[in-house]
């Protein structure tokens, strides 16, 4: 006799704290880019009225997902305690759009809403290819060394996202200073804060609190919050086709950030899902690749610009033995707090200095996580992964001027931080096969990066044939200098 179907509930009182787990890092994501695209000079039409409802589509479109697809594994399995996957934007590729995306776009196009338009297609490029991804990831995941991909993220780390925030962090230097000191505190030495209260939320209610009694910031903030409430809807749009024009017309560049990060977020999605299976809830890690992919293309139809992913904290749910219901409320909830501003008012109250430090503490994250996701003899190569940012930070702050600006520090700062992402890649995947005598599989990356620079993906402004002829000759003779050792060491290993 077949046994009874088990009960599988919309929602219990566990999916409550796993619902304020999610909401409390989604939430942080969405604050964080609303005051981070003012900062750079979005107007809060396209910040309010297309970003962050464009994100809100995908998360919800996402969670929605995952409760269903936890619905289906508890039927074919016949179980009440599946947890739904965990979903929303990728805080690390989050950063990584912002100022290697968004940020050089406006600094190139000089207007904000065509730099926008330029965001929203690079994001629906990373979904489209993270659907790809779900059918070979795996085995880009073989062929990719760590060392080299968390090496070129941690160079985005420590310009764009430790190092300019810190610079935001000190134009209010008493609260700056005061805020980096509980996160310090907090985040670093992971000592608990009054009340019990999560750091970040209690940095930023004392940073609040001091910057009003200070006088730091002033009480407009208060009625600027009230006029931003109101009602957002939800709409898709074309900016996605227009930017793709912009895209592949003048803004190549911007893809080789894209791919590589890319990349990434299909890894950590693939992470993400193999631990939930160790975890007991066993998800199949290509579906979740596309869904996250079709996620991020859907939100980019409604004007989102960031990527989204399965979340690890999924096993933290699984742990609090939540359900489906907190993803269902998850999705529910930033629709309605994006479409009415509740979002926008907590950006507009809360000043860039107070939020800066928390950044700060991000990107040393990123770099720490660079070098302990990693054995220590590769620590070469992800110190050499992290030098071509450097090149592309001064390149994009000097816009156009750079080569004038820079030239008399080094010819070289604007072609290194042309395609930094893909240098950072190849010379960090290059290392890792030296360091472990693969010398074939060296030279294999090398003539790979001759490639890259013969059709302008790195070391040229532009896709040309031939685009940077020196660094194409320079790549080959690292590949036969490679491909000389792998004769020195055949004879050694017969």
């Amino acid at each position: 006799m077949a046994a009874a179907n088990t009960h599988y509930p919309w929602y219990k009182k566990e999916d409550t704290d796993a619902f304020f787990a999610l909401f409390q890092n989604n939430i942080a994501n969405f604050v964080i880019i609303a005051i981070t695209m003012l900062g750079m000079g979005f107007p809060t039409s396209i910040v309010y009225g297309q970003v962050l409802p464009g994100a809100a589509v995908a998360v919800m479109v996402g969670n929605f997902y995952y409760a269903w697809s936890a619905a289906r594994l508890a039927r074919k399995e016949n179980r009440s305690d599946v947890t739904a996957l965990s979903y929303g934007i990728s805080t690390p590729v989050m950063f990584v759009f912002l100022f290697g995306v968004l940020l050089p776009a406006k600094q190139l196009t000089g207007d904000a809403e065509l730099a926008w338009k330029v965001a929203v297609a690079a994001c629906f490029i990373s979904g489209a290819i993270e659907a790809v991804i779900s059918v070979i990831g795996r085995w880009v995941q073989y062929h990719l060394p760590r060392a080299a991909m968390l090496g070129a993220v941690a160079g985005v780390a420590l310009t764009f996202i430790a190092g300019e925030m810190l610079f935001k962090t000190l134009e209010m230097p008493v609260i700056g200073l005061l805020v980096l000191g509980i996160i310090i505190v907090g985040l670093v030495a992971r000592v608990s804060m009054p009340f019990k209260l999560p750091t970040s939320l209690f940095a930023i209610v004392v940073g609040t609190a001091m910057a009003y009694l200070i006088g730091d910031a002033g009480s407009e903030r208060f009625s600027d919050a009230f006029t931003h409430l109101g009602f957002y809807p939800l709409l898709p749009n074309l900016a996605w086709f227009e930017g793709l024009g912009l895209l592949f017309t003048g803004m190549l560049a911007v893809l080789t950030v894209v791919l590589p990060i890319t990349l990434y977020n299909a890894i950590e999605t693939m992470n993400n899902v193999e631990a939930m299976e160790a975890a007991g809830d066993k998800y199949d890690v290509r579906e979740c690749q596309a869904v996250d992919g079709v996620g991020t293309m859907i939100g980019a139809l409604f004007g989102g610009v960031f990527p989204t992913t399965v979340y690890i904290a999924t096993v933290g749910a699984k742990w609090m033995g939540a359900g489906r219901g907190y993803s269902l409320l998850n999705g529910a909830v930033y629709a309605l707090a994006t479409m009415f501003g509740l979002i926008a008012a907590l950006a507009a109250i809360i000043p860039v200095s107070v939020v800066a430090p928390i950044l700060v503490f991000v990107g040393m994250s990123m770099i720490a996580t660079a070098f302990q996701a990693n054995d220590t003899r590769y620590y070469p190569a992800i110190a050499l992964a992290m030098l071509p940012y450097f090149a592309n930070y001064v390149m994009t702050r000097f816009n156009r001027a750079a080569g004038e600006v820079v030239s008399d520090i080094s010819s070289a700062i604007v072609v290194m931080g042309q395609g930094a992402m893909f240098m950072a890649i190849f010379l960090g995947a290059m290392t890792v096969s030296v360091l472990d005598h693969q010398f074939r599989r060296a030279a294999a990356f090398a003539v790979i990066a001759a490639g890259f620079s013969f059709v302008g993906l790195m070391h040229a402004p532009k896709l040309a044939f031939n685009a940077a002829p020196e660094f194409v000759m320079g790549y080959l003779a690292m590949a036969l200098l490679f491909t000389y050792f792998s004769f020195q060491e055949a004879p050694h290993k017969r």
